[in-house]
């Protein structure tokens, strides 16, 4: 199973528009893709899912990191740096099964220039961590306000090649 995350718990963010593109154009290519959007995550996580405890309401957030065996990370640039919402969710999944030897595509973006660069880098160091395998065509969108449309489809052209490019070599990965 191919699992998008969508790194942050932030509402109507453009993570997650972007996570919904990256499932729709995965239905197109004959690929079923779930979506893990953090905005999900349950409301007391730092209280309930750390340090060997684990709360109903995570349960099925854990089941879905369990039966994946590929993930997409959207990952929009925080301080930069991703999210501190992601990293809690992986420190709150079981370790180190959750991610031992599952395989990952990281796309960064941001509302400025770099498009997360510095986040995908950082996050790299925790996915070697955990013993995933980083795909090596690693995405940084800048921009992404002005790279979605009103539908919440990419508009510029070298955005949907590189992406394109992306789904089609991870499928294989």
């Amino acid at each position: 199973m191919l699992t998008i995350i969508a790194g942050t718990n932030r509402p109507n963010s453009s993570t997650l528009k972007l996570a919904n593109y990256y499932q729709k154009k995965l239905v197109e290519k004959g690929v079923e893709a779930a979506i893990l959007s953090l905005e999900n995550l349950p409301d007391n996580l730092l209280k309930t899912d750390l340090y060997g405890k684990r709360s109903e309401a995570f349960k099925p957030i854990q089941a879905q990191i369990d039966a994946s065996d590929k993930f997409i990370f959207i990952i929009p640039e925080y301080n930069g740096s991703f999210p501190g919402a992601l990293k809690v969710m992986m420190d709150a999944c079981d370790f180190p099964e959750s991610f031992f030897d599952k395989k990952a595509a990281l796309v960064g973006i941001s509302s400025g220039k770099y498009g997360n660069i510095r986040g995908v880098d950082h996050f790299t160091g925790v996915c070697n961590y955990l013993n995933m395998h980083v795909f090596s065509l690693k995405l940084h969108i800048p921009f992404i306000r002005k790279e979605m449309d009103a539908e919440n489809n990419l508009t510029q052209e070298d955005t949907i090649k590189f992406t394109e490019e992306q789904m089609d070599r991870f499928l294989k990965f």
